[in-house]
């Protein structure tokens, strides 16, 4: 089987993710069709157009277990090979297969771009890494049921990576090759990913550590957000029911928190901060204060959070429920004074650390946030 490439798969990082090998390509173009963005979406869209032509690019002779893999990756989520003849750049015409995508799918407002879509070539490789480097291997269904958390994941590892250099007055500077993965066992788990590794670093004395075999926790960017009317000097606190406190044995497995939620793939965290304003309570936020970006437990998760004063208008209720049942979220609701929030930390029932960052942020900034309201 020829394959005819017009979309993300001309990206050879990307191709090589998915074909799990390097695969040689010629130019070829393909008469009859153009490449839209998908709506609301950075996927191509090929759709039949007379007088369209759509530049690409051919893998030749595609061997059987690169077709399985291209199957699973394309397949999963509804596109099907049909058969076209190509354009080499020597003018000849080729037989080929080429994924459509399936019916119902909408176009976007405007033509595809090869150039504008590269921007997100790191998110689209980490994505198409895990797929191929998870225990036990996906399927379909698992694929379909497990995508919206590899997007996060990989958003999370590209935001990372195109990030501006981390300030590094106190600590180490790193080296290329300072940290080094000697073996990662692939990944497992659904909804949250969890893997094995071994690896070695430089220490302080410029030696090489012993070869750690460490165990991490891979989840996502999340938001944080802190509800606060500075008119009332009143916080909004989000109880729910958490699996952590109760596995570990706590004999009050109902938390108290802030609005939080995880940052979806393409979204910015500011935005992610006021839908889940949104979804969680049904208010809306007038503006946001940015606390800080964190790692809560660095020894062992991957997770990032992004800590929010939302202002707000709260209402006169001192509790209702919310949260959106299409994700199981069962929430209670509580409208309290600050100083009345603050007593909590002191008796404990307060113990999510997050939150007491939070309130000991607003402490501090109280005075001028009332100032203005």
């Amino acid at each position: 089987m020829n394959l005819f490439l017009y979309g993300t798969l001309r990206s050879s990082r990307l191709a090589s993710a998915v074909a799990g090998r390097d695969m040689p390509s010629v130019p070829a173009t393909l008469d009859g069709f153009e490449v839209w963005s998908v709506a609301d979406e950075i996927t191509p869209l090929i759709r039949p157009n007379a007088d369209g032509v759509t530049e690409g690019a051919v893998w030749l002779d595609v061997p059987d277990d690169v077709a399985l893999r291209l199957d699973l990756y394309e397949g999963t989520f509804g596109y099907r090979l049909a058969p076209v003849s190509v354009r080499t750049a020597e003018g000849g015409m080729l037989p080929a297969q080429v994924y459509l995508p399936p019916d119902g799918l909408e176009a976007g407002e405007a033509p595809w771009c090869y150039d504008k879509w590269s921007r997100y070539e790191t998110f689209s490789v980490h994505a198409a890494e895990e797929v191929f480097h998870h225990a036990p291997p996906h399927t379909a269904e698992s694929l379909r049921r497990s995508w919206p958390q590899i997007l996060k994941r990989a958003w999370s590892f590209a935001r990372a990576q195109d990030a501006p250099p981390p300030a590094s007055d106190i600590r180490y500077a790193p080296k290329d090759g300072d940290l080094t993965i000697m073996q990662a066992d692939p990944i497992r788990g659904q909804f949250f990913g969890f893997q094995s590794f071994k690896a070695h670093h430089r220490t302080f004395q410029d030696q090489r550590s012993d070869i750690l075999t460490r165990e991490i926790f891979i989840g996502m960017e999340a938001v944080m957000l802190l509800p606060y009317d500075a008119k009332r000097d009143a916080v909004l606190l989000v109880e729910q029911a958490r699996m952590g406190p109760f596995v570990r044995g706590d004999q009050n497995p109902w938390t108290l928190e802030p609005v939080a939620g995880m940052v979806d793939a393409l979204e910015a965290p500011e935005d992610a901060a006021r839908r889940e304003m949104r979804e969680e309570t049904g208010l809306q936020v007038d503006a946001l204060e940015r606390i800080t970006s964190f790692y809560p437990s660095p020894g062992s998760t991957t997770d990032y959070f992004h800590a929010y004063v939302g202002a707000c208008a709260l209402p006169d209720a001192e509790t209702w429920t919310g949260g959106l049942a299409s994700e199981n979220e069962d929430l209670r609701l509580h409208v309290l004074p600050f100083d009345t929030v603050m007593d909590l930390i002191d008796t404990g029932e307060i113990n999510v650390g997050p939150l007491v960052l939070m309130l000991y942020w607003l402490a501090r900034n109280r005075d001028r946030l009332r100032a203005r309201a």
